[in-house]
């Protein structure tokens, strides 16, 4: 059998899909809620209000903005209407945010264990010699690997099951998935869990909506039923790339466990580090965390260590392995043991072997089920085209599409967090129930957002890319792409939010004309039928006239939140102030803390995974003219800036800066000759002229029969690079040459011809100041 296992299920098996029961949900598998404080307990303590009260008391001082009565043109095509799509033309061609990578933890026991039965054999088995063997001759292997020859042989393995029975799961877990309503194990489920069962290392790869964080949490659990109970310890470490789905990993771990006494922790950032500190001393057998904030804990907590870890799992590990976290990623895998089980879960899951090698995985097994249905099928993918004139008024189409058809269970994903938070305020004063979910918020506000939006006690959820992997909330009827994402992938897990579970689901883009060639290409990738949909004109209209008027409110409400935000700020400063007065010798004593990687290195990181990403963009020829107007503007603020500097730090700065040109100018002449010679590192531009020019002085003496030599001919080679350069110099050193012959003839005049005359020392003129 192929070493990449895949399965295609059939259209006719409704369960395939792996949607639980309808009807038999009897517990919610989410609940953020549990995880932080109450956002109005964090206002209280802060002095502050929250957007929702500021959007309120404007409402009631103003009134209630609302759209005229006439307003009666609806937006052509609803939920279930295609009378007014048309597929989008087909065309050849060839086709990033947000990093949450702190944390904290919350320690929470599961109910009574009931049906455990008790079993000497470790976690943690040990593998065959041979394999381990096999394992580090290809780690220290370099060069392009096989796939054939990394990925191991799935034979045996199978996409179908009955029931949760016929996986080998004892009755705890059984009973958990039944209270669950899980009756019927999904393709990925069913292949993973007997292969994980015997500590298979496990490439898993399915649709969004799939059971994945039941795939590889049932197996760990099934195992974990056997540890030692006499010696606690961190078994197994579940890594996810941001908080939210972190939370979400691990509440779905303790619904799974609730009839064991299998203990999960939570390390996510935003909360009190004392709290996570207490929660890993007290040795949990699963770890939930981001890597940031774990390596935070492994660094400068005592007592907190993984050498009895087991299991390594790594959800949404196409993320996990890029720029933004492989150092993070490649920091926890050494400190890890090396025998251990290792599962990398996505939805997109890497195709880059090399960067699965630096994993240490061991002859990993490759399973994907439905690769060839990228979307689900149960999803309408749409595309609004905001055309140049209508850039401008791209929140009214917006605030139209929401007012007359997606109107409740909508995810609108943003683009940036300022514009995000604009979108709440404008739906707020238009009396429209939404939430806001992206990195400018603490903590405990995200969570409330998801669970207001879980329980549907707001319609909308403004997010950006945070929002956009492995988040699952039942129910979700529309996903609006309000900024177009730059990435097949972004594009294939922000429409995944919806039509999960075999459920039916929109989604829909705008698109500008900058961005268009962009989304055919991701389209085209994503094997996507796009169909245009059409906004009436005057509700668009209407909407803009209406957050024309609403301005005013948005700029107050933007004013008092960076008032509070300022004073704050401040607030901290004194009681930081106060706290080192009073305190200052405990401060001191206590140990200093270490850090993975400073803010500097961190800044530097983004950079770098922005550049990246930028140059992965040129290459497939792909760029918008608005990414072109942000570079430019960039370029003027940092002359706008320059301006205002000092003459002196101005001019030190030309200096440096005209000396790398020069220096890249003669590093391209250098490759381009055949034997181009570099000028010293340290070697001044003007050294180098003179010394240049002295050469032709000699040729010239020499007569016009000795210029054939080496040196002359370096020399031209030279002045035919820089003739603009070496022509000012040889001027500037004939004019010196000549004033000084004609001082010497006019002491010759006046008697002074027996005195010998100092030798000009030209060198002197032209050597480099220290």
């Amino acid at each position: 059998m192929d070493p990449s296992f895949r399965f295609d299920p059939d259209s006719s098996d409704d369960e395939a899909s792996g949607a639980p029961a309808r009807g038999r949900l009897a517990q919610s598998p989410w609940e953020f809620s549990l995880y932080a404080e109450s956002v109005a307990a964090e206002h209280a303590r802060r002095r502050t209000t929250s957007i929702d009260e500021k959007i309120l008391h404007l409402r009631q001082g103003c009134g209630k903005p609302v759209l005229s009565d006439g307003s009666e043109s609806d937006v052509s095509g609803s939920g279930e209407d295609d009378s007014n799509e048309k597929e989008i033309e087909e065309e050849s061609g060839d086709e990033e945010d947000e990093r949450e990578i702190e944390g904290v933890g919350d320690e929470e026991e599961s109910g009574d264990r009931e049906g455990g039965e008790e079993g000497g054999s470790e976690l943690g088995e040990e593998k065959d010699a041979h394999e381990e063997e096999d394992t580090v001759e290809q780690n220290e292997t370099s060069g392009p690997v096989d796939p054939s020859n990394f990925f191991a042989s799935s034979e045996g393995a199978t996409f179908h099951a009955n029931s949760f029975l016929e996986l080998n799961l004892s009755r705890p877990l059984v009973r958990a998935c039944e209270a669950l309503g899980y009756q019927k194990p999904t393709p990925i489920q069913a292949a993973c869990i007997p292969l994980a069962l015997t500590g298979r290392d496990i490439c898993g790869s399915a649709i969004t909506g799939s059971g994945k964080t039941a795939a590889f949490s049932l197996p760990v659990l099934e195992r974990l039923l056997f540890r030692p109970k006499r010696v606690p310890a961190i078994r197994v470490l579940i890594l996810t790339p941001t908080r939210e789905l972190a939370a979400q990993v691990h509440s779905m771990i303790e619904k799974l466990a609730q009839f064991t006494d299998i203990r999960c922790c939570l390390i996510v950032g935003g909360l009190s580090t004392k709290v996570q500190e207490v929660a890993l001393r007290s040795m949990p057998d699963i770890v939930v965390a981001t890597p940031g904030r774990i390596i935070d804990h492994l660094r400068n907590s005592l007592s907190v260590g993984l050498e009895d870890l087991a299991v390594v799992i790594l959800d949404e590990a196409d993320r996990l392995l890029e720029l933004g976290f492989s150092a993070e990623i490649q920091e926890l895998i050494r400190m890890c043991p090396k025998r251990r089980q290792t599962m990398l879960f996505s939805a997109t899951m890497t195709e880059e072997i090399d960067e699965l090698i630096k994993l240490s995985l061991n002859k990993p097994v490759r399973l994907e089920a439905d690769p060839s249905l990228k979307r689900p099928a149960t999803l309408t993918e749409e595309v609004v085209r905001i055309r140049r004139a209508r850039e401008s008024n791209q929140e009214a189409v917006l605030l139209a599409l929401c007012l007359k058809t997606f109107k409740r269970s909508v995810i609108i994903f943003s683009g940036t967090k300022q514009s995000a938070h604009r979108l709440k305020i404008i739906f707020g004063l238009s009396g429209m129930k939404a939430a806001e979910l992206h990195g400018n918020l603490t903590q405990a506000q995200r969570l409330e957002a998801l669970e207001l939006f879980r329980k549907q006690e707001v319609d909308f959820l403004i997010a950006t890319d945070v929002a956009a992997r492995g988040i699952d909330i039942v129910g979700v009827q529309t996903v609006i792409n309000f900024a177009c994402p730059r990435d097949v992938k972004t594009y294939l897990h922000r429409v995944g939010r919806t039509a999960r579970a075999g459920r039916e689901g929109y989604a829909v883009t705008f698109v500008t004309d900058d961005d268009r060639s962009l989304l055919k290409a991701i389209a085209k990738k994503a094997g996507s039928q796009l169909k245009s949909r059409i906004v009436a004109e005057k509700p668009v209209a209407e909407c803009a006239q209406l957050i024309e008027q609403l301005e005013d409110q948005i700029s107050i409400i933007i004013r008092e939140e960076r008032v509070e935000r300022e004073a704050r700020k401040a607030e901290m400063e004194i009681a930081k102030a106060e706290n080192m007065i009073a305190h200052k010798d405990e401060i001191y004593s206590r140990p200093k803390r270490t850090w993975f990687a400073t803010e500097r290195e961190k800044k530097l990181l983004v950079a770098a995974a922005k550049e990246s990403l930028g140059q992965g963009k040129s290459t497939s020829g792909v760029i918008s003219a608005k990414q072109a107007e942000d570079l430019r503007l960039k370029e003027k603020k940092r002359r706008e800036h320059e301006k205002d500097l000092p003459r002196k730090k101005r001019r030190r700065l030309e200096a440096q800066r005209e000396m790398l040109e020069d220096e890249d100018e003669d590093d391209e002449e250098a490759k381009e000759s055949d034997r181009g010679k570099k000028l010293k590192k340290g070697q001044s531009l003007v050294d180098a002229a003179y010394r240049k020019a002295k050469s032709l002085k000699a040729a010239s003496k020499r007569g016009p029969g000795a210029s054939k030599g080496k040196k002359e001919k370096n020399a031209r080679q030279y002045s035919e690079k820089t003739p603009n350069r070496h022509e000012e110099m040889r001027e500037l050193f004939q004019n010196d040459m000549s004033e000084w012959k004609q001082g010497r003839s006019s002491k010759k005049n006046n008697n002074f011809a027996h005195k010998k005359s100092k030798a000009f020392n030209s060198k002197a003129r032209y050597k480099r100041r220290k």
